[in-house]
């Protein structure tokens, strides 16, 4: 959640972001909250399950569970299912490049850091 809040500032990506999916001059949504930020915190969840299991596989073809290997883990995933998926979304959307840069990124950042804290944890 920090790491996105930063990402998403408006005085980072946030206006290109959102001149780039085309919302120049509207003002952010901001009904339905409580659901979004739930919704939010649950998929965030889901996500540290599923990357806590796999940092613990790939963790054990690395030579043992750590941060290098949870960020390595982090970063394979990313790579492997989040970069491809999010391209082919965001030009089917007519987005582009730099959207799909944006939002990529923003994961990117995200996994690494899951990961290397899984890791470091375990």
């Amino acid at each position: 959640m920090i790491s996105g809040s930063l990402w998403y500032n408006p005085k980072t990506f946030f206006p290109a972001w959102w001149k780039g999916i085309g919302k120049e001059g509207q003002a952010p949504g901001m009904q339905n909250m409580g659901m979004t930020w739930g919704l939010t915190v649950l998929a965030s969840f889901v996500q540290a399950v599923a990357m806590s299991l796999m940092v613990t596989a790939m963790g054990s073809l690395m030579g043992g569970v750590s941060a290098v290997s949870g960020a390595s883990t982090g970063f394979m995933l990313w790579l492997g299912f989040i970069a491809p998926t999010y391209l082919a979304n965001k030009l089917f959307a007519g987005h582009g490049l730099k959207i799909w840069a944006i939002e990529v990124g923003n994961h990117l950042v995200n996994f690494v850091l899951f990961g290397a804290i899984l890791g470091a944890w375990r």
